[in-house]
C-alpha cells in the first residue's frame, strides 16, 4: 500500500532509534548505561498520584470539554499571573495531550502549504518534523556554539521571506540546556513585531533552571509581545508527569479556538484523570519540584566537570533542563572516527554508553547526554567514556 505524501519525508526520532538499540543490547545480556531519557527519572509526586486516584473513585472518568476542564484552565491562568505576571482568559488557554501535541495542533491551524517557519539550530527533534506534517518548510538558523547556541536579531533578520508565518524560541532548550536573556529576547522580539511574525515560545523546561539563570517569557515583556506569541508549556518535566500526557498553549484567542476545533476532531480531550492530577499539580504542594531541580543542579555541577577532562569533548555549561550537548568532533577524530555519529556508536558497542548523536538535533559535531539519571551512574558512565577515549589514544 502506498503511503501518504505527508509522512514519507518524516526522519524517524533519533533519541528513540538510540534508546532502541539500547534496549535490544540490554535484553542480550551487556551493561549498558543509557544517557538518552528526556525524563526526569522521579515519580511523580504522591499528592498527585493521590489526587488521580480520587478523580477515578468519584467518578470523574468520562469526556471533558475538548480544550480542557475549566478548573484546569483556572489553575494555568494562576501559574502564569504567579510566574510571568501575565493575564491569560480561558479562551486563550488550551490543554492537550502533552506539550507536544499542543505544538503539533499549533502547526496544523496556522500554516499553509509552503509557509515558512524559522528553527534555530540545535533544536528539539520534533519541530522540523512537525512542521513538514502541517505542509510547512522549516528554515534553520544556525546557533553558534561562541554565542551559547543563541541565535542573533541580525540572523533572525536575515532568515525572514514573505512566506515566513512563525519562529520557535526554545527557553531553556533541549538539547543544548541554555537560555536567553531578557534582552537578548527584546531583541528578538523587536524583528518579529516589524516583519509582524508569530513567536511560539517553548517553555517546557521553565522550572529546571541553575545557578544565577533566570527563565524569562518572550510574552512578559510587552503588551505587544504577549499579543504576538503563543506559549506552549506542561507538567511533564516540571512535575516529572512525561507519561501523563498533560500540556497546553496559551496565546490569541482565534488560534486556540481553532486548535480546539481540531482537538475536538482528534483527541476529544486530553485524559480526565490525568487532568484532575495536573489541577492537584499546579494548587499543591511545590516543594517536590524544586527538590528535583536541586538534584539535577548538584548533578551538573558534578558531572560537566568530570565530562569536559576527557580528551577531545568540549562542552559550554548549560543554564536548564537536564541535558549536557558537548562538542565531541575532536574526540571523534582522536579515535579514528569519521564523524561524531561514528563515536556514539562504537561508545555503544564498546563502552556500554548510549548517547544521543547531535546529528538528530541539527548539530553533527555534538552529542547528547542526559543527566536525568542517579549520580552514581552518571559518574560510571563518564568514567566508561574517558576509559574508551584513553584506549583509543594509546592505541593511535
Amino acid at each position: 500500500m502506498k503511503l501518504a505524501k505527508r509522512v514519507a519525508s518524516l526522519t524517524p526520532s533519533t533519541t528513540l532509534a538510540i534508546t532502541a538499540k539500547a534496549k535490544e543490547l540490554k535484553a542480550a545480556g551487556y551493561d549498558v548505561i543509557g544517557l538518552g531519557a528526556g525524563e526526569p527519572d522521579f515519580n511523580t509526586p504522591q499528592h498527585i498520584i493521590d489526587a488521580a486516584v480520587k478523580a477515578m473513585n468519584e467518578g470523574h472518568t468520562k469526556y471533558t470539554p475538548s480544550g480542557g476542564l475549566p478548573a484546569l484552565k483556572t489553575e494555568i491562568i494562576k501559574k502564569f499571573e504567579k510566574d510571568q505576571r501575565l493575564h491569560y482568559e480561558p479562551s486563550e488557554i488550551i490543554v492537550c495531550v502533552g506539550a507536544k501535541h499542543a505544538l503539533y495542533t499549533l502547526f496544523q491551524v496556522i500554516l499553509d502549504e509552503g509557509d515558512e517557519v524559522i528553527i534555530p539550530t540545535p533544536y528539539w527533534v520534533s519541530y522540523p518534523e512537525q512542521v513538514k506534517l502541517a505542509g510547512g518548510v522549516p528554515v534553520y538558523v544556525e546557533g553558534l556554539e561562541e554565542n551559547e547556541f543563541k541565535i542573533t536579531p541580525e540572523q533572525l533578520k536575515a532568515a525572514i521571506t514573505e512566506r515566513t508565518k512563525a519562529v520557535i524560541i526554545n527557553s531553556p532548550s533541549n538539547p543544548t540546556g541554555m537560555i536567553y536573556t531578557e534582552e537578548e529576547l527584546k531583541a528578538l522580539g523587536e524583528v518579529c513585531l516589524e516583519h509582524d511574525i508569530l513567536i511560539v515560545s517553548d517553555e517546557i523546561y521553565e522550572k529546571l533552571v541553575y545557578g544565577d539563570a533566570k527563565h524569562v517569557s518572550i510574552a512578559q515583556l510587552s503588551p505587544e509581545l504577549k499579543a504576538q506569541t503563543i506559549i506552549i508549556n506542561g507538567l511533564s518535566k516540571s512535575h516529572s508527569m512525561t507519561g501523563w500526557r498533560i500540556g497546553y498553549a496559551a496565546g490569541n484567542k482565534e488560534i486556540i479556538k481553532a486548535m480546539t476545533d481540531l482537538a475536538s476532531h482528534s483527541t476529544s480531550n486530553p485524559t480526565s484523570i490525568a487532568q484532575y492530577a495536573a489541577i492537584a499539580a499546579y494548587n499543591g504542594p511545590q516543594e517536590p519540584v524544586e527538590e528535583m531541580r536541586k538534584a539535577f543542579e548538584e548533578r551538573l555541577n558534578v558531572i560537566y566537570e568530570k565530562l569536559v577532562q576527557i580528551p577531545g569533548f568540549a562542552c559550554v555549561k548549560p543554564q536548564g533542563a537536564f541535558y549536557l550537548f558537548p562538542n565531541a568532533r575532536e574526540a571523534a577524530k582522536m579515535a579514528g572516527y569519521d564523524t561524531v555519529d561514528d563515536l556514539v556508536k562504537a561508545l555503544l558497542e564498546e563502552a556500554n554508553v548510549a548517547l544521543v548523536p547531535g546529528s538528530g538535533f541539527g548539530a553533527p559535531d555534538n552529542v547528547r547526554l542526559s543527566y536525568a539519571t542517579s549520580l552514581d551512574v552518571l559518574e560510571k558512565a563518564v568514567e566508561r567514556i574517558k576509559r574508551f577515549m584513553e584506549n583509543k589514544l594509546q592505541r593511535a
